[in-house]
């Protein structure tokens, strides 16, 4: 039971991200299936079924803000949900599991996202999927009847849409499955704390105490929610995507949504299309391998004076992926873009690995 849940008495307000990111998953699957009773899954009337519920549905304005930005919102959860755990060493023994459900819930949240983005047919959704999806064409052999397959056809169409529908329809509840077993595996090794460390009276029963706190939380990521949904509804949307999609006008500048931009950054950043698709992969995947990067005794940045630093480099150079995914690939951002690619791999290849040994040659050389 919640009550009895035993908690680190140390946690803070950052551990209550894990809370926000089932609510917000509760929140896109529930606007997502009273979306569905008036959504048409049909190339000539996804666009106009979409307008009939902002307009004709009573409060379909309302759903439809919602879900739209509330997979911003689980997104920003997410990335700090992630970003917590490699500043406090989360994903260490032993919690790597439960690291590793959580990145398939990453990937499995990113792969829902991009199938949505589809749905409403506006131009940036038929170009966005014609271009993301041509990233399998990369690959030799294989790449053209996986292309295929995707879109049901030789070109993104109707066939295209009913399979992004159905696959974003059903992909969430694998992802509530997921988060369950995140959860109950998570049970047995108990919640990380700032310090890193475990003591035998290091724990308290998690309601009341910290209930309070993630009520807290709740609050004041609901209002933050609301200011997107009734002041800025469209802000973190592109304004073409109110276009109906017309496969015989391309957009001048095609891009994904903004949770995307880095690693489409870093595929931009290679020049060859197959390296840049199996890098923008692997900048993923290398997550699921950052248990065994890191082989530190120490678990905590808080007593980690050399890695701190390098930590807050990664996340300014990730804000800096993000920002140049957004730009034209010209001068001089591809060339940003390429030292930020260098530094994002050289981070969880060398930093980490090179760091934890540092650290450990100067604790056996001061004790």
């Amino acid at each position: 039971m919640l009550g009895n849940y035993p908690s680190p008495t140390t946690i803070t307000y950052w551990w209550g991200f894990g809370s926000l990111a089932g609510l917000c998953l509760v929140i896109q699957i529930i606007t997502g299936i009273l979306l569905v009773m008036h959504y048409a899954p049909n190339v000539s009337l996804a666009f106009s079924s979409v307008e009939h519920i902002m307009r004709d549905v009573n409060y379909g304005w309302l759903l439809r803000y919602i879900h739209a930005n509330g997979a911003s919102m689980f997104f920003i959860i997410l990335y700090l949900h992630m970003f917590r755990g490699l500043y406090y060493g989360s994903y260490l023994y032993p919690r790597q599991l439960v690291w590793s459900i959580g990145v398939l819930i990453y990937f499995l949240t990113m792969a829902t996202a991009f199938l949505g983005y589809v749905l409403p047919w506006g131009q940036m959704s038929f170009w966005g999927a014609t271009v993301i999806t041509n990233f399998f064409s990369a690959f030799p052999i294989i790449g053209e009847p996986i292309v295929h397959w995707l879109w049901g056809g030789f070109s993104v169409d109707n066939a295209t849409l009913n399979r992004f529908f159905s696959l974003h329809y059903f992909i969430p509840f694998i992802i509530a499955a997921l988060a369950l077993l995140h959860l109950v595996i998570l049970h047995n090794p108990k919640s990380s704390n700032p310090m890193g460390i475990r003591t035998l009276n290091d724990f308290i029963p998690f309601h009341p105490y910290f209930t309070v706190k993630d009520i807290f939380g709740l609050i004041i990521f609901l209002i933050f929610f609301s200011v997107f949904i009734f002041f800025y509804p469209n802000v973190l949307g592109h304004p073409d995507n109110y276009i109906q999609a017309n496969p015989m006008v391309t957009p001048p500048h095609i891009v994904p949504e903004w949770y995307f931009l880095p690693f489409y950054a870093i595929s931009r950043s290679i020049p060859d299309k197959l390296g840049g698709v199996l890098m923008m992969f692997f900048s993923i995947v290398i997550l699921f391998f950052l248990p065994l990067l890191n082989v530190s005794n120490i678990r905590s940045a808080w007593f980690r004076p050399l890695y701190r630093p390098v930590f807050w480099l990664f996340v300014v150079d990730c804000l800096i992926l993000g920002w140049i995914g957004g730009n034209t690939a010209d001068a001089p951002y591809v060339q940003i873009g390429q030292v930020a690619t260098a530094f994002y791999f050289t981070y969880f290849l060398i930093l980490i690995p090179l760091i934890a040994k540092l650290e450990s040659y100067i604790y056996y050389k001061t004790n």
